[in-house]
């Protein structure tokens, strides 16, 4: 379940993240943890994401999260690239990353399945494009729970 705080984080980030050309791609607040944890996940949309990017994002953040005074504990801000292993959630994931290794969920299965893994072809406003062994699958996209490469391949 989602942090209540989370929305107004990705509220001020998105900006900071915009200013300096980077995209924010997932914020999760661990309040399980002490001090709690906030990871801010982002992505270069230009090159590939380094350390250097984290670091800039990092500085900006933590000067905003300070200003607008939304946590009010201490708290350790941690922002990283997402990496490979990740989900696909935008259009622009989903057209860069065409022909890339994948895996569909679904739920409730569709054609009997819950698990669909082949190349990624396309995501359209209705369905979920896959190239298994040569043969087109398209998988509605009311069904898919998540996608995500698949690093086994």
């Amino acid at each position: 379940m989602t942090h209540p705080i989370v929305p107004q984080i990705i509220q001020l980030a998105t900006p900071v993240a915009e200013k300096l050309e980077l995209e924010v791609v997932n914020v999760v607040f661990h309040t399980n943890q002490r001090p709690p944890v906030l990871r801010v996940d982002i992505r270069n949309p230009h090159q590939d994401t380094g350390l250097d990017d984290c670091e800039r994002m990092s500085r900006a953040l933590e000067a905003s999260l300070d200003a607008a005074e939304i946590i009010p504990d201490a708290y350790v801000l941690e922002v990283s690239s997402p990496g490979i292993s990740r989900e696909l959630i935008t259009d622009r994931e989903f057209i860069a990353f065409k022909g890339f290794p994948v895996i569909v969920w679904t739920s409730p299965p569709h054609d009997g399945q819950e698990q669909w893994i082949g190349q990624l072809i396309r995501r359209d406003e209705t369905k979920v494009y896959l190239n298994q062994k040569g043969r087109s699958i398209e998988i509605p996209r009311t069904v898919v729970t998540k996608v995500q490469f698949d690093e086994h391949t």
